[in-house]
């Protein structure tokens, strides 16, 4: 039999689905399974989206332009004028998702080798993303005592090698929540200019930055223009995941037209997906408003119920929707596994993603889970539930000092 390739056989298993035959077989049981270990948002897409979809009235769905439709992307540069991020359409690239995005940022600014530096925990494709392109992620632990605040810099000085090349950041961040604050981007800022580096920037949660703060865009940093890509999504902005509609934003001509070349050898991103996400920049701003409102409600009752369970520590996020809680056991892989497969509370059971795989330091995040609070607090609620009764059965619980 032909051996597979080294790049395969490096890629990681991904933290947030891996369980999923575990979950298949409760469900099988009859189990309620509570997810709560992916982003994937219970609120409903625009209407105005879904109303998109359903008019098409096409006699061929053609493909469209490898750097996606011309209508969308000025829509896209209006919306990022709104967050004074000033760019023009030309600036803009439409991906099939955030993923395509970033992995087309790092095949067209790294070599195999080169090296970039990622605060974790951090969103566990990004690895994968950096293995496919053959570079090499070099991580700094944020700590969960000190609500995940960035790293010091000192310790990034310490990283930066005649490899490095770039540095990547969420912010608002996946999985901790974490953002950034003004100082924190400051810093990131002198070091992209110190070092000429790229910075990767995903902001696709912006809308949901909860510290009544300024929110703070890669694009708001002067004096690196050049060196700033952006990733963004609609996937939760709109709860349109399944569309596969990101985009990839960056003032570096260079970099630009090495994207498009691989966007041209994918030929072109969703046409549906382009329509709808269209649809959805056009007066959504009371859909926005909710959805933040929702989640703002969902956060406190969330952190507020992890907090009181015995042994859970969660910080506050200030962002996104998801937070990563210490639990006292002591592997949160095995604890995950046996809450799919050998735990019912009331024939119910919860779905979470153990927090080591959003680590690239071997031994980093063994107690630790990321939660995303993307279901009503009903099921929140009895998702809480269901984690307390497990935790004082658990066979692996670990009581803290």
């Amino acid at each position: 039999m032909p051996a597979t390739s080294i790049r395969g056989n490096m890629m990681p298993d991904s933290p947030i689905r891996k369980l999923v035959p575990l979950s298949d077989q409760a469900k099988a049981l009859g189990r309620k399974v509570y997810h709560l270990n992916i982003g994937q948002p219970d609120l409903p897409t625009p209407e105005k989206a879904l109303d998109a979809i359903r008019s098409i009235d096409r006699k061929i769905l053609e493909y469209s332009p490898s750097e996606g439709i011309l209508s969308l992307r000025q829509k896209l540069a209006n919306y990022y004028n709104r967050f004074s991020i000033y760019v023009d359409v030309e600036d803009i690239i439409i991906t099939s998702g955030g993923s395509e995005a970033v992995t087309f940022a790092f095949m067209s600014c790294l070599d195999p080798g080169d090296e970039i530096i990622v605060p974790e925990p951090a969103y566990a494709n990004y690895e994968a993303f950096a293995i496919v392109a053959g570079a090499v992620i070099k991580s700094i632990p944020a700590r969960i005592e000190e609500g995940f605040a960035m790293p010091p810099f000192e310790e990034f000085e310490k990283l930066i090698t005649p490899k490095t090349k770039g540095i990547m950041i969420c912010n608002p961040n996946n999985p901790t929540g974490y953002l950034y604050t003004q100082q924190e981007m400051n810093k990131i800022r002198d070091l992209v200019k110190k070092h000429d580096l790229f910075l990767f920037s995903d902001e696709v949660y912006r809308e949901f930055c909860y510290t009544g703060a300024p929110y703070i865009s890669a694009f708001h940093l002067e004096g690196i223009e050049q060196n700033v890509i952006l990733i963004d999504s609609v996937s939760k902005r709109y709860s349109e995941c399944g569309l596969r509609i990101g985009a990839l934003i960056t003032k570096n001509d260079t970099v630009r037209k090495n994207v498009m070349k691989f966007c041209q050898a994918r030929l072109s991103p969703p046409l549906i997906g382009q329509i709808a996400a269209e649809a959805s920049l056009e007066n959504t701003d009371d859909y926005l408003m909710d959805s933040y409102n929702e989640y703002v409600s969902r956060r406190k009752f969330l952190i507020d119920g992890l907090n009181r369970i015995d042994g859970v520590y969660s910080p506050i996020p200030m962002g996104a929707f998801y937070t990563v809680a210490q639990l006292p056991v002591d592997d949160a892989d095995q604890f995950c596994a046996w809450l799919l497969s050998d735990f019912e509370y009331e024939n119910q059971t919860v779905f979470m993603a153990p927090a080591s795989g959003f680590y690239t330091t071997p031994g980093q995040g063994k107690d630790q889970v990321r939660i995303a609070y993307v279901l009503n607090k009903t099921d929140l609620g009895k998702a809480l539930k269901v984690l307390e009764e497990a935790l004082k059965v658990y066979p692996g619980r670990k009581e803290r000092k």
